[in-house]
């Protein structure tokens, strides 16, 4: 196989779990060698956090995001180390876009570390615990959600704002806009729409006031070019200029996540094989919902590394 071939995604918020990584960090140095990074830039232990803290601190926005950018980062550096092929892309889903820009030699890790616990304190204080909301849909496409959303939006915001895979998007919003949008769609025949268990109603333009902060914290950041191009989230398309990169990062957090945008964009320029580095495999199963002839693989464990090690040598 060859590097064209291949593409690194990254995960977002939902893929944390109390354990995770674990095997990975017995077996190999570097992981804990990462996360003691992290930890000198935030001031606490996280590998202890991670392997023995509460579940319910580790969902906290604050906490998850550093905590997966960290994870990720990780297991990149692991494959490097282990000689495994450069990818000719990257893309990652919300948050895993700053784990792939890290990993492309965008940001600095130290610094992404401290931004993305920024990112996710503005993300929870844009919209007072409670009064936001999110489901997910399956089951309707892409444009009959966005026009009962519109419909149900009279009785408080509801936006369309992850198109995760065909027949999968999630909605967001005031509790009453997305309570008014799950009554309407299961009218329209959804198969499911369902409330899930976040504390904020991320990517829509209740929002904005954490893009402004968030742009205010990047202003003071230095940002390269990356090394390896990154597909974003907004428009699924790469970005070289480190000014507009940042610009793309603070319409994000108040934008829909297109990933399919991001995964047929990487499988038109030639993308053949996705590997999902950090914890579970979420990625790897819309990745093969949307492109079906895509080889979706994920690196999480000891067994899962050889696998792909194994798979991108042939």
């Amino acid at each position: 196989m060859n590097t064209q071939q291949l593409a690194l995604v990254f995960p977002g918020q939902g893929s944390q779990k109390v354990g995770m990584l674990a095997e990975l960090g017995a077996a190999f140095p570097s992981i804990k060698a990462t996360f003691a990074e992290a930890s000198a830039a935030l001031g606490y232990d996280m590998w202890d956090l991670v392997q023995n803290g509460e579940q319910a601190q580790l969902n906290l926005t604050e906490t998850t995001q550093p905590v997966l950018l960290t994870a990720s980062v990780a297991v990149w550096r692991l494959w490097c180390e282990q000689g495994g092929l450069q990818p000719s892309l990257m893309s990652g889903h919300s948050l895993g876009e700053f784990s792939a820009l890290v990993c492309a030699g965008s940001i600095d890790f130290a610094d992404a570390v401290r931004l993305v616990r920024a990112r996710g304190q503005f993300m929870q204080t844009a919209v007072p615990v409670g009064e936001g909301a999110m489901a997910a849909v399956l089951g309707l496409d892409d444009a009959q959600i966005i026009d009962i959303c519109q419909q149900a939006s009279a009785a408080g915001v509801v936006e369309a704002v992850n198109f995760n895979s065909p027949g999968q998007v999630v909605i967001a919003g005031k509790v009453a806009g997305v309570e008014k949008a799950i009554e309407l769609l299961k009218a329209a025949g959804a198969k499911r729409a369902l409330s899930l268990p976040v504390s904020a109603p991320f990517h829509t333009s209740l929002m904005r006031p954490a893009g402004e902060k968030l742009a205010e914290a990047l202003a003071a950041m230095s940002l390269q070019s990356p090394i390896i191009p990154v597909v974003h989230n907004v428009h699924g398309k790469t970005e070289n200029d480190p000014s507009a990169i940042k610009a793309l990062l603070v319409e994000q957090i108040y934008s829909a996540v297109k990933w399919v945008s991001c995964v047929e964009a990487m499988a038109a320029a030639g993308i053949t094989t996705t590997i999902e580095a950090g914890p579970g495999k979420v990625l790897s199963g819309l990745n093969k919902r949307i492109e079906k002839s895509l080889s979706c693989l994920n690196i999480e464990s000891p067994e899962t590394l050889a696998a792909a090690l194994e798979a991108v040598a042939q």
